[in-house]
């Protein structure tokens, strides 16, 4: 893993070890945003280096199970949308946020929890939706208008997403083929999230563990915090390859 670049802030740390690399962090506080994290974003000078066809396979675990462990934290690409001109987010990774973040973003999924995701809100649909915005967000704040429009809106922003049953805190292989058009997903070889619309490239590789919560509705419902987090947490990946 020599191509990554390290960051870490507040209670964040960033080990590497002959077998590959813990993110951690330890008496994180609600004062002040804790993150560790690796990227490949600005590699050899090029700001978002990867595109697809593309696969990353690594073995991974986390020091607590959905639920206990605080803040978010996963891997996968995405094109790191705040770095420099924000732009529509986009990834394709496995995600984790506990409570109180509510990020329901795919009908029948909970907004938090462990998953595999996908999403791209720069699609030209999901662009031509924009001017509607208002009218739809109040639309969906019944239960019928919201399982109406938020399918179609859904499809046009690109989301797709599964909860995983798997253990966080035992060791699985992660798998993510991204490919030009279609995607998948996978945990120890079994895939759980297939035939996904593809994000747009280029993207970036990220591995992180932190203490914030975000909150994204359909309903409107916008929030981001920190949480305290005085254990010592953490996230372990190895055998991480991409090709």
């Amino acid at each position: 893993m020599t191509w990554w670049t390290a960051y870490a802030v507040g209670a964040g740390r960033v080990t590497p070890d002959d077998d590959g690399i813990r993110l951690s962090t330890h008496g994180a506080t609600a004062r002040i945003y804790s993150d560790a994290q690796v990227d490949d974003y600005g590699r050899r000078g090029i700001r978002l280096p990867r595109r697809p066809p593309l696969t990353i396979r690594l073995r991974a675990r986390f020091s607590h199970p959905a639920g206990v462990l605080r803040g978010t934290a996963g891997f996968g690409l995405w094109n790191y949308p705040w770095a420099r001109i924000p732009a529509p987010p986009r990834a394709i990774w496995f995600f984790y946020a506990s409570a109180p973040s509510d990020m329901a973003l795919a009908l029948g999924v909970p907004g938090r929890g462990w998953k595999a995701a996908a999403i791209d809100t720069g699609r030209l649909r999901a662009l031509a939706l924009a001017p509607l915005a208002p009218l739809a967000v109040s639309l969906m704040r019944s239960y019928a208008g919201y399982r109406v429009l938020w399918p179609y809106i859904q499809r046009a922003v690109g989301v797709a997403e599964t909860p995983l049953a798997t253990n966080m805190d035992a060791w699985h292989r992660y798998e993510i083929v991204w490919g030009e058009r279609v995607s998948s997903l996978a945990v120890d070889g079994a895939i759980i999230l297939a035939d996904v619309p593809s994000p747009r490239g280029p993207m970036c590789f990220v591995a992180w563990l932190d203490n914030q919560y975000l909150v994204v509705t359909p309903q409107g419902r916008f929030g981001w915090g920190l949480l305290d987090a005085p254990e010592a947490q953490w996230l372990e990946l190895e055998d991480l390859c991409i090709e």
